[in-house]
């Protein structure tokens, strides 16, 4: 396998786990065969995890990514960034570090957009405190994509080892899903999909499966009419386009073993439907991937929990797979020339 760039690892939220998470996933490089990996903060943020954790880990700030390649095996490399006059403080979220987290993410976008880093792996932000700084911005997502350039439509993938989901609609009221889901939305997030699947997951063929809004997919318009005046024309559609795209599907029988199989990824009209069936089959190896964006961005997929910032207990598992599917979808970058 070819040699990538660096990942580029933000910091996230430095009174929360991310910090520690950093450097469980570097304590098991070896263990769970990591790409070299940089953490772009300050570097007292990590020494200050390191002496709450008491785990013996060497840091080496580095000026340039580049010098990770050489630094990893023996040392975490961390991106030394300009710090602000703020204590940080286990468990509790801060607007006044809300500069450090909005930096890492800036320098995290630009050196992968400069392609000296692989991909953006990103720790968990606490969204309240930015906004208490001023943040603009809904959450990460949408700032990266502002990050990304104009016209950049991002989509929310969820996914692990048994399973890929993108929820057409994300965090809105279950009231107004219907409102939402049009056809133009179910075909822009399917075409984005699908070049997503061959890009960055190597899938030749992308076979889609689209749940329905109903129970039953609304048994023929019985239990609602959104799957007859919306989905199936959407659906029609992209097949015609030439997409290999199936239902709406009962969303009660599409994600066990045997359904699984007949499909890539499920796309779900909301984001219960998605992620409680992601999270059940393997709740600490989710992954939250943004596709549509020109750089590769990956996410453990759940909060600060500032409930244990500092305690040394949180589990790396989701940061890891995190690291490893970026990892992954780079080198498939590089095969397919994307």
């Amino acid at each position: 396998m070819s040699k990538i760039a660096p990942i580029a690892l933000t910091i996230g939220e430095p009174g929360g786990i991310g910090p520690e998470l950093a450097l469980k996933a570097w304590l098991r490089r070896t263990d769970d065969a990591l790409s070299p990996f940089c953490v772009l903060a300050p570097v007292r943020v990590l020494k200050q995890a390191i002496h709450q954790t008491g785990f013996e880990i060497p840091l080496v700030a580095i000026s340039d990514i580049s010098e990770s390649h050489g630094v990893f095996a023996n040392a975490l490399p961390v991106l030394d960034m300009d710090d602000v006059d703020a204590p940080i403080v286990s468990g509790t979220a801060s607007p006044a570090t809300a500069q450090i987290v909005i930096d890492s993410i800036t320098r995290a976008v630009a050196l992968t957009t400069a392609g000296a880093a692989s991909a953006v792996v990103t720790n968990p932000i606490q969204k309240s405190a930015l906004y208490a700084a001023g943040f603009k911005h809904p959450g990460h997502t949408e700032f990266l994509a502002e990050l990304a350039g104009a016209g950049t439509v991002p989509v929310m993938m969820l996914a692990n080892a048994k399973l890929r989901v993108v929820p057409l609609t994300i965090h809105i009221a279950l009231s107004e899903v219907p409102k939402q889901l049009t056809g133009a939305l179910i075909g822009k997030l399917c075409h984005i999909t699908a070049h997503a699947m061959k890009r960055d997951f190597g899938v030749t063929h992308p076979r889609l499966a689209i749940a329905g809004l109903n129970p039953h997919a609304g048994e023929d318009g019985t239990m609602g009419l959104e799957e007859q005046t919306i989905m199936i024309p959407a659906i029609k559609k992209l097949q015609d386009e030439g997409l290999d795209v199936i239902g709406p599907l009962p969303a009660d029988t599409m994600f066990h073993e045997e359904a699984r199989a007949q499909y890539d990824v499920a796309l779900c009209p909301y984001h219960d439907q998605a992620l409680i069936p992601v999270k059940t089959l393997d709740f600490h190896g989710g992954v939250n991937v943004t596709l549509g964006l020109p750089f590769i961005r990956t996410s453990p997929d759940h909060g600060t929990a500032l409930n244990i910032a500092g305690k040394g207990i949180a589990r790396p598992d989701s940061l890891i797979a995190a690291l490893k599917m970026a990892s992954d979808m780079a080198h498939k970058r590089i095969s397919t020339g994307a």
